[in-house]
């Protein structure tokens, strides 16, 4: 439907949710501008409820208007799936910021989907207990957003990534439906797991409105390392080791080519190579544990022993809270670092753990080819697959045409062949931050065509009218 009078929908979405519920998109600019400023929002009007009841009565709303409804977060999706780019209704989660409750004999909190990710790990703390969840964008970034992306962080090879982190959630159908599914259950064995179907929507299906969060022991003790390694295939074998050494203790493992490295300590101030030599390859790792001095000693006899094997060509361990603080701070700048060096191209791609080696050298030849002198810059979750693998343009252009390097049909053809290599190896084109605008048209080309009909027909029955996040995902 199309609004002739936004300020008479403005005046009925109040009527609904309060006049601090309806956001002036004069006042808005923040909200409708993706952070990289490659998607920009066009809604009709922006809407702020506070309750699971005003999501209801929004929706319902926009249903009976035939609106189409966006949802959005905190806005720091990666792929455009929090941008209304056609005239739908913004709905913010972010005056649905409660912490419902804290059981630490559940192992379990219930929050709402504005609550962002740091809140939710300070209450878990607050309570002696560990919401393990941790991504770049912690402190701004909302749980209702995390879990409709299925977002993964550093310590998926410990944990899992949200949709093993998600007990049960409350949700709003795009009728206006309430489905109240906050179980602190873990086995429930009657029928579909329906909060499933809610993790990684991307807000296509409806409203995560809460959830019930899994919570863990706080560790007792922390051991981080940094390693200069000779290849990435080095650092496969590293990883099988570390987890063999620890007994399964390794938290995270981070891969870091040379050159993201070298990013970092160029443009990151108070910034340091810990090692006294450069490598093509650098791993950080942390193992944790539930009780104080187990691991210190069988990280350093595990290094030594991959030193010693060439495995490793040099090492450190932090010795204190502060030099692990910085070791994890260069990880973390490495989007922030790139942002001098002229236009990216993005991809957050997986493919099994083996086969990431061999991924990076048929990726970096297929680039090449297609623009002489493009700079990879490779980086991401080794434990779990996940390689953020990123284009910067060469360095001889960077202050000159930088975006004529990039434009519309060498972007397409440096996409088509990482993406190309990718399906070679049998990985996925989203590992972790989702489908939205950027990837819908690759997903639709290369996902097999029963999943994607499956997937088409679970959003004709919850969403028949194709109103919910329209134009993402699929």
């Amino acid at each position: 439907m199309t609004i002739d009078n936004p300020s008479a929908l403005e005046t009925d979405l109040a009527a609904l949710v309060g006049n601090k519920g309806v956001i002036p998109i004069a006042e808005a600019q923040p909200m409708l501008e993706e952070w990289r400023g490659r998607w920009h929002g066009a809604p009709v009007a922006i809407v702020a409820p506070s309750t699971t009841e005003e999501v209801s009565a929004v929706l319902k709303s926009c249903a009976d208007k035939r609106l189409a409804v966006t949802p959005q977060g905190g806005n720091t999706g990666l792929v455009g799936g929090q941008m209304p780019t056609n005239g739908e209704v913004l709905l913010s989660l972010k005056r649905m910021n409660k912490i419902r409750s804290v059981s630490p004999l559940d192992n379990a909190m219930v929050v709402e989907a504005g609550v962002t990710l740091a809140a939710a790990q300070e209450a878990a703390e607050g309570h002696d207990r560990l919401f393990p969840l941790s991504i770049g964008s912690e402190g701004t970034c909302q749980i209702g957003g995390i879990i409709s992306t299925n977002a993964g962080g550093v310590n998926v090879l410990r944990y899992g990534n949200t949709r093993d982190l998600v007990l049960g959630i409350e949700a709003v159908l795009p009728n206006g439906e309430i489905w109240n599914g906050l179980s602190t259950l873990r086995k429930d064995n009657t029928g579909y797991d329906l909060k499933q179907l809610f993790i990684g929507a991307e807000g296509t299906l409806g409203i995560v409105t809460a959830a019930t969060l899994k919570l863990f022991p706080q560790p007792q003790e922390k051991v981080t390392f940094f390693a200069g390694l000779k290849d990435a295939a080095a650092a496969v074998r590293l990883l099988a080791k570390a987890d063999t050494a620890s007994g399964g203790a390794v938290t995270s493992f981070e891969f870091i080519d040379g050159p993201a490295f070298a990013l970092v300590v160029k443009n990151i101030p108070q910034t340091r190579d810990p090692l006294s030599e450069t490598y093509p390859t650098y791993v950080l790792g942390e193992f944790s544990s539930g009780r104080k001095g187990l691991l210190e000693p069988v990280v350093e006899a595990f290094l030594a022993e991959a030193i010693e094997s060439g495995d490793v060509q040099d090492a450190v361990i932090a010795v204190n809270e502060t030099q692990a603080n910085a070791l994890w701070r260069m990880r973390h700048a490495l989007s922030e670092a790139m942002k001098p060096e002229g236009p990216c191209l993005k991809h957050d791609v997986s493919a099994p753990i083996t086969c990431l080696p061999d991924f990076l050298r048929d990726a970096g030849a297929a680039v090449s080819t297609h623009c002489a002198g493009a700079r990879v810059i490779a980086f991401g979750h080794l434990g779990d697959g996940n390689v953020h693998y990123d284009i910067l343009c060469p360095e001889n252009v960077k202050n000159e045409d930088p975006d004529g390097i990039f434009d519309t049909s060498v972007r397409q053809k440096i996409e088509a062949a990482v993406y190309d290599v990718i399906d070679r190896y049998d990985g996925s084109i989203s590992a972790e931050h989702g489908v939205g605008l950027a990837r819908r048209d690759e997903v639709a080309k290369r996902k097999d065509p029963v999943a994607l009909s499956m997937m088409r027909n679970i959003k004709s029955v919850l969403d028949p009218d194709g109103r919910m996040n329209p134009g993402k995902m699929l």
